[in-house]
């Protein structure tokens, strides 16, 4: 996971709080749109980075592995 899927995993976990904050759900249905909101607005932040650094910010390589590949590719510290 990069730093990046970290910052937008903490971002729909904050926009979630607060949606929930606000709206004050009480049932497991009204929980779920309130997550399904706060996912929202990660999802939209994502798609406008992904598109305008025509980069994909999500990648199926876990921390260990990320940094693996920056070591073998001389980006890492030793």
């Amino acid at each position: 996971m990069t730093n990046l899927e970290l910052v937008l995993n903490m971002l729909a976990e904050a926009s979630t709080t607060e949606i929930s904050k606000d709206k004050k759900p009480r049932t497991f249905i009204e929980n779920k749109k309130v997550a399904q909101k706060g996912g929202n607005v990660a999802k939209a932040a994502r798609l406008q980075l992904e598109n305008t650094t025509g980069k994909k910010v999500v990648t199926n390589l876990n921390a260990k592995q990320l940094s693996t590949n920056k070591l073998e590719n001389g980006n890492g510290e030793k």
